[in-house]
């Protein structure tokens, strides 16, 4: 399976519920790279890296979070780097 990146931009109640500690975990349990950051708007950026099926996955998996909400999720896809491990920045 062919390996890509995405930029994601979620948007709704997803500062201040564990989304980026929930969105590390779940990424390093499935295998993706790369990183989440909130936004001084309210939303939370992701660069994730991986296959489409295990993005996918993570995505179904941060929606069913406990606290998580999310609203929408804009997706720009990027060119694929060199990279190990996932992190909170």
């Amino acid at each position: 399976m062919e390996k890509i990146r995405k930029y994601l931009t979620f948007t709704g109640r997803v500062q201040g519920v564990g989304f980026r500690y929930t969105a590390e975990y779940l990424a390093q349990s499935i295998g993706l790279t790369g990183w989440v950051r909130n936004e001084w708007d309210g939303s939370v950026a992701m660069e994730v890296q991986g296959t489409e099926e295990q993005i996918d996955l993570l995505i179904k998996k941060l929606r069913s979070g406990r606290f998580i909400r999310i609203d929408h999720v804009a997706e720009l896809e990027l060119p694929v780097k060199i990279e190990t491990g996932f992190h909170v920045r």
